[in-house]
């Protein structure tokens, strides 16, 4: 390990240099990577590829001072630690401005050209989307910048552009508070893919989708209820329920990654909102239930998956499984 001078000095020239920066992350991502070789490299390039993982220096800092790691799970569970734990708003809004506006290509092009070989995958779903969508996905972005002072951050892998511009427009509704936890948790998701991307080589086997996973089905169509927008919630500090997740169901009317894979969830009272009323208004159904709540306890480290079965004068909900 290089001292903590030369550590220092190194950081400081890989941060202050961009084309060098670019120049060695392109070369050192793009070669199949395995935890040991990740373990070895020098201190200023393991720097300079954790913050390309996420763009808050105080966390790259973190993990970077802690190598080597045992494991890849060791690893994440350090990443995790250093998001929620040791860094604070500054740090969180800092890797916020890291990324590209959702379908803004010229910033996609030309102020991060140094992640843009991933973020571009990331926002394929934005891809070949009308002009009218994307539009509407510029307007809505500057409505949430206005709003909260940072960009839409969003984990787009797998998802439409029409599913992110829901996505967006519902958590303006969010307090500022809710919207921090929130884009918190969408940018632990976005992290922990790029760690996969990073060290491709790795062992991710231990990686389980999200401690929560939720089902709708609408038993009067007899099919999956898609795009019904879902709130996490769990008590604030006065004692009110505050959302800290939430997304839209899918095409299967599923929701696979409300938290960050791998992230436990505390033991404690939780509050599931299902917005079914948007989704009835929708097709042209009754709106008896304008909105579900499911209050759930959590006392296992087991995964907790709530399904709700959906009509428009009725519903059910269960453990599943």
């Amino acid at each position: 390990m290089l001292g903590k001078k030369v550590f220092r000095d190194a950081h400081l020239q890989a941060c202050g240099n961009v084309s060098t920066f670019g120049s060695l992350n392109l070369s050192f991502a793009a070669r199949t990577m395995h935890l040991q070789a990740f373990n070895h490299a020098y201190p200023s390039q393991l720097l300079q590829q954790l913050t390309l993982c996420c763009g808050a220096t105080r966390w790259a800092e973190t993990l970077s001072q802690q190598a080597p790691f045992a494991s890849e799970e060791t690893l994440v569970r350090a990443a995790e630690e250093a998001w929620y734990n040791t860094c604070d708003e500054a740090d969180w809004r800092a890797a916020f401005a890291h990324h590209p506006r959702i379908g803004d290509v010229e910033s996609l092009t030309k102020k991060f050209a140094d992640t843009r070989h991933w973020a571009g995958k990331e926002q394929s779903g934005v891809e070949g989307a009308a002009h009218e969508l994307i539009h509407a996905l510029a307007e809505a972005n500057r409505d949430y910048e206005a709003r909260f002072g940072y960009i839409f951050i969003i984990c787009a892998t797998g998802k439409s552009a029409a599913e992110m511009l829901r996505l967006l427009q519902d958590r303006l509704s969010n307090t500022p508070e809710e919207e921090m936890r929130v884009a918190m948790g969408e940018q632990h998701k976005i992290t922990l893919i790029r760690l996969q991307k990073l060290l491709s080589g790795a062992d991710w086997s231990f990686l389980k989708n999200s401690a929560i996973t939720t089902h709708v089905l609408d038993t009067s169509a007899g099919r999956p209820a898609n795009n019904l927008t879902i709130r996490l919630q769990n008590k604030d500090v006065q004692g009110r329920w505050a959302t800290f997740c939430q997304g839209v169901t899918n095409g299967d009317g599923r929701i696979p990654d409300l938290l960050p894979p791998h992230r436990p969830l505390p033991f404690g009272l939780y509050n599931m909102v299902f917005e079914t009323g948007p989704y009835l208004q929708a097709r042209q159904e009754t709106v008896f239930y304008p909105c579900v709540e499911v209050q759930f306890q959590v006392a296992d480290t087991r995964h907790h998956h709530i399904p709700l079965l959906l009509n428009p004068y009725g519903y059910a909900t269960y453990r599943g499984s």
